[in-house]
């Protein structure tokens, strides 16, 4: 609609839309700054609540691009390249790549920062985060727009469906109390998606969710990791999180070639799903194996 192009070009006139804090802002609901949100609720406050967390990005995560998929709105920067600047986008990726770039409508980014913070507020039941949440909300949406990423209606969208995930896993919880039973829901939700979707955001997601289970039933089974009140040990707890990540995933990118992997081939799609669900069970299932060691620093023989 061209009053959505004529205030996304009004935005990026106008306000700061190349600036470090937009930038930030974009990685607060990216892949990486949702991770870190997670595993600091799971590794330095209470586990069970950064479990419930990881379900519900993951699933969600899954559940938009198969809605983009079908809707198949290209971004407002691909429609209009002559009126719109593309200010952050995929860096694993072309520009205009749909591919890497995914389509617009809803926006992700829009939907994962209502969906994980009100769910932390929510458990936490602290007025300041209720607060930090509504405010990251708002203005998480709109930068979404300022950066030529999405059209205002793909935020509200994104708004919307947020809210309504978080309302999704309340009937679960509520009527599912068979683990096997929840999980199994979550995974066949996916299942379509294999048929036609062909997006990096939705096959990483669901090699998340697949990990996250898997961690789940192993960390209970062989770890059994206790929530901490130590300060060095949550310090340590997310820097091992953030350099096996990164390591892990470099090392099982080496195998292949960077073309083949930026493809959109099947193949490549789930090489990249098998990836993320190695990375997700190493750090939610394996990695909290060491976690005894940590509450050992700082502390007096």
């Amino acid at each position: 609609m061209e009053w959505e192009v004529s205030l996304i070009e009004w935005m990026q006139a106008n306000l700061d839309s190349s600036g470090v804090f937009v930038k930030l802002l974009a990685f607060l609901g990216a892949e990486a700054g949702l991770l870190i949100l997670v595993l600091a609720a799971m590794f330095c406050w209470k586990k069970t609540v950064g479990q419930k967390m990881a379900m519900i990005v993951m699933t969600m995560n899954i559940w938009l691009p198969m809605i983009k998929s079908v809707v198949l709105r290209p971004r407002p920067y691909m429609e209009h390249p002559e009126r719109i600047k593309a200010l952050v986008v995929d860096a694993e990726g072309a520009a205009m790549d749909v591919a890497a770039q995914g389509y617009s409508f809803p926006s992700m980014h829009s939907a994962s920062i209502p969906a994980l913070y009100f769910t932390l507020a929510m458990e936490a039941k602290k007025r300041w985060l209720w607060i930090i949440a509504a405010v990251l909300t708002m203005l998480v949406g709109v930068s979404r727009a300022v950066v030529g990423m999405h059209y205002p209606t793909d935020v509200m969208a994104g708004w919307f469906l947020g809210f309504a995930v978080i309302g999704v896993f309340a009937l679960l919880d509520r009527y599912i109390h068979k683990e096997w039973l929840y999980h199994m829901i979550l995974l066949l939700s996916a299942v379509p998606g294999l048929f036609y979707v062909r997006t990096n955001d939705y096959f990483t997601s669901l090699g998340c969710l697949i990990g996250g289970i898997a961690a789940f039933y192993f960390e209970r089974k062989y770890v059994n990791f206790q929530d901490t009140r130590s300060i060095p040990a949550m310090i340590l707890r997310m820097i091992g999180a953030i350099l096996i990540y990164f390591v892990v995933n470099t090392l099982l990118k080496m195998p292949f070639d960077k073309e083949f992997l930026a493809g959109v081939s099947l193949l490549a799609f789930l090489i990249r799903m098998v990836r993320y669900a190695i990375i997700i069970f190493l750090i939610m299932g394996v990695y909290p194996m060491v976690f005894p060691l940590f509450e050992r620093v700082g502390k007096k023989q």
